[in-house]
């Protein structure tokens, strides 16, 4: 690649923010319905809406991004980071062009059953893209702004679609994919792919013009890694994988992270954020009663939520791990239940009316959602899983959550219409409390740990030399490998202790 005067950070900035655009894009897919619906009940609309059909284009995203997860790992890994990028972002465009063309509602669900696969496929690279193209040293950070440019693609379909039209407003959403395809264009291919490829000089020269001269040492230990990793392979090449996949399915260290991780996703989808990006007219008219601005407080608490996810950063850093889902489940749990309690006395002849009240509850439900019940689960993913089985673990969660989340979606109308808004409330706040019991029963304590010590902190007891050697021939990535070494350098280092 050409040589520049353009800085290692500032090319880092630039894939980072193609990755980001389109997670923004995403985030305007996550919160459409709640611009969509309202319009198309709407005595004048041209499309005729069923509640049925309704909770069908808001859910059939999530069920649809099953199938994303899925495509996403063969995608990246035989074709490239950058192909399965081009791929969800064309996928993306073509989504957008269908909903904004759309004449009927099942031309509303194709569009958005589209936009699912690409959010699946992007959900399962982002992650992985940000992490092998930018430094150790700012990679936390650089991670940082995926849940961030989500709740800002929230936040901006609904600013827009409060003035606009749906379609006008899915129209200026083509943007975000727009802009990332371009940018794409001037992206490398992820150094650690070419690497997994046997392409080491390309590697090198790629590697060298993310992260400049000063990591030789990062990349030299991956082609290491790389190629013990291949010898290792043809060693193992006549093991039974059926036999592998039982001996690893009984492992204390797999099956009980993916249990921590299915009940987190639990807690995440069924605090609020999930609903309220869809549903959050509704649940704001229900609320606070018909003539409350129902476009000016969902605009507020997209606000909120942003301002909330960037102070969240800070707390999340600094505080234990069990802490911040213990603190951040009861205050989910109390204000789902003060919610319900407030509209139930509120029907039942409570003629308190004034405004402050409820608006005080629900910013306390997204207060809860935004420092905890949504990044915690990324954090705790990105910890609690042993490197070798990160990737089907990872891939576990994300069809775990992606489930969840439909069933919040396609089941919450049906709720509403059937207990009304406190009962749903109160269905939420006891799954909420069931589930946050078990996290934390599950859960130990990982922060200031290394990923070693929480693995073996799961087993109940620490690796023999043997299985250690084994381990690291066998069943790491090289890049884990190398994420491992500077894990334990950091939790072993004066300073952090």
């Amino acid at each position: 690649m050409e040589q520049t005067n353009i800085t290692p950070f500032v090319k880092q900035c630039f894939v980072t923010a193609a990755v980001g655009l389109n997670i923004v894009g995403f985030g305007c897919a996550v919160g459409f319905p709640a611009i969509l619906l309202p319009q198309l009940k709407e005595t004048d609309s041209s499309i005729p809406l069923t509640t049925e059909s309704g909770s069908w284009i808001a859910a059939i995203l999530a069920l649809s991004m099953l199938a994303g997860n899925l495509m996403t790992p063969p995608i990246m890994d035989r074709l490239g980071r950058k192909a399965a990028h081009y791929a969800l972002t064309v996928i993306f465009l073509i989504s957008w062009y269908i909903t904004i063309m759309a004449t009927s509602v099942e031309a509303l669900i194709i569009g958005r059953m589209m936009l699912g696969i690409a959010g699946g496929l992007l959900t399962t690279l982002r992650s992985v893209l940000i992490g092998e193209y930018t430094s150790p040293r700012n990679r936390g950070a650089f991670l940082t702004t995926v849940s961030l440019t989500q709740a800002f693609g929230i936040f901006f379909v609904h600013l827009i679609g409060s003035l606009l039209s749906w379609q006008k407003t899915a129209l200026i959403c083509v943007f975000f994919p727009f802009a990332s395809l371009v940018m794409i264009m001037y992206t490398p291919e992820s150094p650690s792919w070419l690497l997994t490829k046997g392409r080491y000089d390309e590697c090198r020269r790629v590697f060298r013009w993310l992260r400049g001269m000063d990591e030789d040492e990062e990349l030299e230990d991956m082609i290491k890694a790389r190629l013990a990793f291949e010898q290792a392979i043809i060693k193992d090449h006549g093991v039974n994988w059926f036999a592998k996949l039982l001996r690893i399915v009984r492992k204390r260290e797999f099956y009980k992270p993916i249990m921590i991780m299915i009940h987190s996703n639990i807690i995440m989808q069924f605090s609020g954020g999930t609903t309220m990006a869809a549903y959050s007219t509704v649940i704001i008219s229900l609320l606070m009663g018909s003539n409350a601005n129902a476009h000016f407080w969902m605009v507020f608490l997209d606000t909120q939520r942003i301002i909330c996810n960037t102070i969240a950063v800070y707390i999340i850093n600094r505080t234990r791990r069990r802490t911040m889902v213990l603190t951040t489940g009861v205050h989910a749990v109390a204000s789902h239940f003060a919610i319900a309690i407030y509209v139930y006395c509120r029907i039942h002849g409570w003629e308190y009316d004034a405004i402050w009240l409820p608006a005080l509850l629900i910013n306390l439900q997204f207060l809860a959602v935004a420092v905890g019940t949504a990044p915690m689960p990324q954090v705790i993913g990105g910890e609690v899983f042993p490197l070798e089985y990160r990737s089907i673990g990872g891939t576990i969660s994300l069809a775990t959550g992606g489930g969840v989340m439909f069933l919040a979606l396609k089941t919450f109308p049906e709720l509403i219409d059937k207990t009304g808004l406190h009962g749903t409330y109160t269905i939420y706040g006891g799954i909420l409390l069931v589930n946050l019991i078990i996290v934390l029963m599950l859960l130990p304590e990982t922060m200031g740990k290394t990923l070693q010590q929480i693995e073996d902190e799961f087993r109940g007891r620490p690796l023999r030399i043997e299985e250690l050697e084994a381990k690291q021939s066998l069943q790491s990535n090289p890049v884990e490998i190398f994420k491992r070494k500077m894990s334990e350098r950091r939790c072993s280092s004066p300073a952090l202790l």
